[in-house]
């Protein structure tokens, strides 16, 4: 049975209904002052939890800038909580009170684009909006409300190309933040450049296992590691082992629920889901994300030239599609380093690569026996390759080594987006008898670069051949 609902509807701070809140450093002051009262003229109001989000969201540090300038401003929770109405409120008050400001609305899907953009018709279609509002177009893959001062906020979807091209872009709004490549987020970034005081803002639910979603996982991974200082991170959610049906757990996720959201509207959804969507989405529980499998990861970056390879691993993914190397590294105080080497389509060419690493460092060349392309191991030795393979208690053994290592401090890594991805998406697959190794179908995604990172570091503390160096 559901439990007894003690939360109060619509009276609680953003600091009492967030899971996660990280916020930047340095904030003396924030531009919400304005923005709230435009918005209270233009008769649109908030809850508590938004109005103390819209505090954070626009904070300044004392340069006069916004303190989530650099990192961005991350929102992660579920549907139907009342995130698109703050961030069209704040964006519609902002370009009133300062001209010629632009503003890109992206999301990944068409039909989200189109969904966002009827719902910011109606709100330059109010009584106290409209006289602000010059035009309102219409025209597929050209929506946009023009404001009479030269403001304008643009909206389109990423999958159709929205938002490259672009310059002088103030804020930028991605919605569906969730299925967002680093290469669209590039693009995206890009039209920032020339923006005095840019602001950056990623809106989502959590990714399902074959979501796109390396920019956001990735945001959020830095945001709860304690290591960025320039990250606004909100997080919305219910716990990670609530009862899907819990009426508790609905409002711990969801803010609004049930004064603004009825239960009605949830139980569609609910109906609607299969429940691991629906603790997705209608609940805003993020699976399993690698900050339990490396607690501390974040905290171990090098920023200076590693010492030369000892060793390199090399993994493939799960349907042999992806083939990752990395290498691994001897301090003379006994760490290890870690890097990516290379992550590319297809095995062929980890080979070539072996064997030129092999005849510039002398290192050994780490596999899992088990490795899904059955040919690798044949192809490197065919090639002259001189190949180690490692056993099941081997693999159990390098993955305990490095949970100990990094807990420990003894290890070092680069900040690569192959290896942190792949480290923020493990899970653990256990073997019996209380061992472990990371699992490649378990885990939310490929974890092929933390594999090879893993054997590398087990054949550099298990040297088979003499360094050439």
């Amino acid at each position: 049975m559901p439990a007894t609902l003690t939360a109060r509807p619509g009276t609680r701070r953003l600091s009492e209904v967030a899971k996660y809140l990280v916020r930047p450093s340095g904030i003396v002051s924030t531009g919400w002052g304005p923005v709230r009262r435009r918005c209270e003229a233009l008769g649109v109001g908030f809850d508590p939890w938004q109005d103390g989000a819209g505090r954070l969201i626009l904070a300044k540090r004392a340069d006069g800038r916004y303190a989530a300038t650099v990192g961005g401003v991350g929102v992660s929770a579920p549907r139907q909580v009342g995130k698109t109405y703050l961030v069209g409120g704040m964006t519609f008050a902002l370009c009133i009170d300062q001209p010629d400001l632009t503003v890109i609305w992206t999301s990944h899907h068409a039909r989200t684009a189109a969904e966002t953009f009827l719902a910011m018709q109606g709100f330059a279609r109010r009584p106290q909006i409209a006289p602000h509002i010059r035009a309102v177009y219409r025209g597929s893959g050209d929506e946009e409300v023009r404001f009479r001062n030269g403001s304008r906020i643009l909206f389109g979807a990423r999958e159709r190309g929205f938002g490259r091209g672009f310059a002088g872009v103030d804020v930028l709004v991605c919605d569906e933040a969730q299925i967002l490549t680093d290469k669209a987020l590039d693009n995206l970034l890009a039209t920032m450049n020339t923006a005095p005081n840019a602001l950056p803002l990623f809106m989502g639910t959590p990714p399902t296992p074959t979501d796109p979603s390396e920019a956001f996982r990735r945001m959020r991974s830095d945001a709860l590691s304690g290591e960025s200082d320039d990250i606004l991170w909100i997080e919305f959610g219910a716990d990670d082992d609530a009862d899907a049906d819990d009426r508790e757990q609905w409002a711990k996720a969801n803010p609004s629920f049930p004064h603004r959201t009825p239960e009605t509207s949830m139980l569609r959804l609910r109906r609607k889901l299969t429940t691991d969507s629906w603790m997705r989405e209608g609940l805003g529980v993020w699976d399993h994300d690698g900050l339990g499998v490396l607690p501390g990861w974040g905290n171990l970056y090098l920023n200076a030239v590693p010492p030369p390879p000892t060793a390199i691993g090399i993994s493939v993914s799960l349907d042999a599609a992806w083939g990752s190397i990395a290498s691994a590294d001897l301090w003379d105080d006994g760490r290890v380093n870690l890097s990516a080497v290379d992550r590319r389509p297809g095995t062929a060419w980890l080979v070539a690569e072996a064997k030129r690493i092999q005849a510039e460092h002398g290192c050994d060349v780490i596999l899992d026996e088990k490795c899904p392309d059955a040919t690798l191991i044949g192809a490197l030795e065919d090639a002259g390759v001189t190949v180690t393979t490692m056993k099941l208690p081997d693999v159990v053994a390098a993955c305990s080594e490095l949970v100990n290592r990094v807990r420990d401090g003894r290890v070092t890594h680069q900040r690569t987006t192959d290896l942190d991805d792949a480290v923020a998406v493990a899970d653990w697959r256990d073997v019996g008898d209380g061992r472990r190794v990371f699992g490649r179908r378990k885990s939310s995604g490929p974890v092929d670069m933390l594999e090879a990172a893993t054997y590398a570091l087990w054949g550099a503390l298990n040297p088979r051949m003499p360094a050439i160096y």
